[in-house]
């Protein structure tokens, strides 16, 4: 990857249009490496496209981004958060204690939130790691984290947001209106935030510039996450042709052409997934095992232990769709499921 593709990740305030400006904040051990909040400088103060993870090196840059372009955090009014993931949510949580603002999140997160605030996630996770065939990696992460992960030993840093955003809604500013636009996929809540007067999106996790997002990363996962992106997907190509600012890399780029890009990624990405079952591969973990990751394309033992787990449920995504389309079948062996093409 090149020098000037790592630049978005640099610390420091990038005004990316009038009265917005973008502030990356750094992420523990991610290869997302940073995380995109963008400040809006409204009539009473401020509002807050996501927040960062609620960690203190992250705290620190977001406090100094917001001195540099003359507020503090009392200035911050609002944070609309495009979805429930911890490094979009967290930081807002915390700061919502000492310092009021209010936090808005789309209505359709509500589920893996009452998840996430009742405890247990860990045996869902376990149970859809047993149905993707991946017992090597349930044994792998016991290993690893004693059955948990560290993160999840601390205080929960969740809490219910002020304000759920219910289908599509308008949102007035000061001087601009958003209009919150629900795009299902990366997680079953996903909320994007149009601009019409500066032809731009604030597109979260959604439509991301380098990558191709995670799908289903949730605690309350839908049956037909890599159907709901796509839709989604589809659905942005309906408006205008808009500037992406992402929430991970870069901004700028058309929104028509990266939409274009992803369809034609998941399109190939099908196939070559119907091609290892047809290969033999029975399970999403075999499955997964066959299949090349990254843009490098990487052999999945060349991932490490967290991204193995992401590949995984990614390829289980890709099959459940494909089942869908009457292009596999699938049956429930045991704990697992089982994929293999018409006969």
């Amino acid at each position: 990857m090149s020098e000037s593709r790592h630049a978005w990740i640099e610390p420091g305030v990038e005004e990316v249009g009038p009265g917005v400006h973008r502030i990356p904040l750094p992420l523990p051990n991610d290869g997302l490496r940073a995380v995109n909040v963008y400040a809006i400088e409204d009539s009473d103060g401020l509002v807050l496209i996501d927040s960062g993870w609620a960690l203190e090196e992250a705290r620190t840059q977001l406090e100094k981004g917001l001195g540099e372009i003359g507020y503090d955090f009392a200035d911050v009014q609002r944070f609309l958060v495009t979805h429930v993931h911890r490094d979009h949510y967290t930081l807002a949580v915390q700061l919502r204690r000492t310092f009021g603002s209010k936090i808005s999140l789309g209505a359709g997160e509500q589920p893996t939130m009452d998840a996430i605030l009742a405890g247990g996630t860990e045996l869902a996770e376990l149970r859809r790691l047993q149905r993707w065939g991946a017992n090597e990696l349930i044994g792998k992460l016991a290993e690893a984290y004693g059955g948990t992960p560290p993160e999840r030993k601390e205080k929960n840093p969740y809490e219910q947001p002020d304000e759920w955003l219910h289908g599509k809604v308008e949102i007035p500013l000061g001087s601009r209106t958003l209009l919150a636009v629900p795009t299902p996929g990366h997680t079953r809540g996903h909320v994007v935030f149009l601009d019409a007067d500066s032809s731009t999106m604030f597109s979260g996790d959604h439509i991301l510039p380098h990558i191709t997002p995670s799908i289903g990363v949730e605690s309350a996962r839908p049956e037909l996450p890599l159907g709901d992106f796509l839709d989604s997907l589809r659905l942005m190509r309906t408006y205008p042709d808009l500037r992406l600012l992402p929430a991970h890399g870069p901004v700028g780029g058309s929104s028509h052409q990266r939409v274009d890009e992803l369809l034609q990624h998941h399109d190939e990405r099908l196939q070559q997934t119907a091609e290892v079952v047809s290969g033999g591969a029975g399970t999403a973990y075999e499955a997964a095992r066959k299949l090349g990751w990254t843009r490098r394309n990487k052999d999945f033992s060349e991932l490490d232990l967290f991204n193995q787990v992401l590949a995984v449920g990614e390829t289980s995504a890709h099959l459940d769709l494909l089942v869908e389309r009457g292009e596999l079948s699938a049956v429930e062996n045991g704990d697992a499921v089982e994929y293999s093409g018409q006969q």
